[in-house]
């Protein structure tokens, strides 16, 4: 027997299916879906909050110093004339930057091993890649989802049943973070 549901499908889109499933859970919090996709989806993101929520404060602040373009009242780069050359200007400037712990870093390439990087398309740019912006599902499940589940052992996820597919019978669930 199985340690998991194989969904019919060969192991590959098994896989991609269910990534993809869960990065959507993650991003808006809730999806609908079948009762057999929404048990294994339960596993894995359970899985993945919990690592979240673990490593939630295994980080230290460290003061780093870099280099940044001077840049005018209009956003340009300031240039000036060095050895008959046009050369930027850049100031330096102290950020300060979470340094992960090595369990906190393992913990982010796990998920980072499942989870899909998501794009943000704004309503007016929609179709177009100007405006899109990349979202960091992982620093969202750090910052966001863990703090929430902090006093919570386990069962962050809740599923509710809708009724049956009309196509197919299939039993459809609603499955949201908690």
């Amino acid at each position: 027997m199985a340690g998991y549901r194989k969904l019919s499908r060969t192991s590959a889109q098994r896989k991609a299916l269910l990534r993809n499933q869960i990065t959507n859970l993650l991003y808006n919090g809730k999806i609908v879906t079948t009762e057999a996709k929404a048990k294994e989806i339960r596993r894995q993101a359970e899985h993945l909050i919990t690592l979240a929520v673990k490593e939630r404060d295994n980080f230290e602040e460290v003061t780093v110093q870099s280099k940044v373009a001077r840049k005018d009242k209009d956003g340009k780069r300031v240039k000036e004339v060095v050895d008959g050359k046009k050369v930027t200007v850049f100031d330096t400037v102290e950020k300060k930057v979470k340094k992960d712990q090595p369990s906190r870093l393992h913990a982010r390439r796990e998920m980072l091993k499942v989870l899909y990087p998501v794009k943000e398309v704004p309503e007016k740019a929609a179709g177009r890649k100007a405006g899109t912006k990349e979202v960091d599902l992982v620093a969202k499940l750090f910052d966001e989802i863990a703090p929430k589940y902090t006093n919570r052992n386990g069962g962050y996820t809740r599923i509710v049943k809708i009724g049956p597919r009309k196509g197919d019978g299939a039993m459809e669930v609603l499955i949201e973070l908690v």
